[in-house]
């Protein structure tokens, strides 16, 4: 009866445990390296290199700014492919998503992800309410701080 009740209690841990969000820092640490992070927002270094395959895992709504464009392949949680070609410079509004990601390209493919946190984040996934601040918007003040066009001090 006690082997029944802990197997069980294993059981449930792990169904949780894959439940719960698959933080890309920590399921991924091949292919996303944490930059900064606060209880706004959370900044990612990503880089595959090609042919190289992720496992699942998540990202909160936000914002991908592309370094070096590539030809991905992403795969949802339900089992939908979709193919998207980036090129360097482009920067993308995502909403809260679950996926696996593969670089079916021959060149290396980086970008930086900027994850919306907390409120924002609710406003983003609930669509009836009004996120303070537009994908444009984001993408216009990443723009502005970005290497390319930083004005000196």
């Amino acid at each position: 009866m006690l082997c029944r009740f802990f197997c069980a209690a294993v059981i449930l841990c792990l169904a949780v445990n894959s439940a719960a969000a698959q933080d890309p820092t920590k399921v991924e640490p091949k292919h996303y390296r944490l930059l900064f992070e606060n209880e706004r927002v959370q900044v990612v270094s990503v880089h595959y290199g090609p042919h190289e395959r992720s496992q699942m895992h998540d990202h909160p709504g936000g914002v991908v700014v592309i370094v070096t464009g590539g030809h991905l392949r992403f795969t949802d949680q339900n089992g939908k492919v979709t193919e998207v070609y980036s090129k360097s410079g482009e920067a993308r509004w995502f909403p809260p998503f679950k996926h696996e990601v593969e670089n079916i390209g021959d060149e290396p493919y980086n970008a930086v992800y900027v994850g919306i946190k907390g409120k924002l984040n609710a406003a983003i996934t609930n669509p009836k309410k009004e996120s303070p601040i537009s994908p444009e918007q984001l993408a216009a003040i990443m723009a502005e701080y970005s290497p390319t066009t930083a004005k000196p001090q």
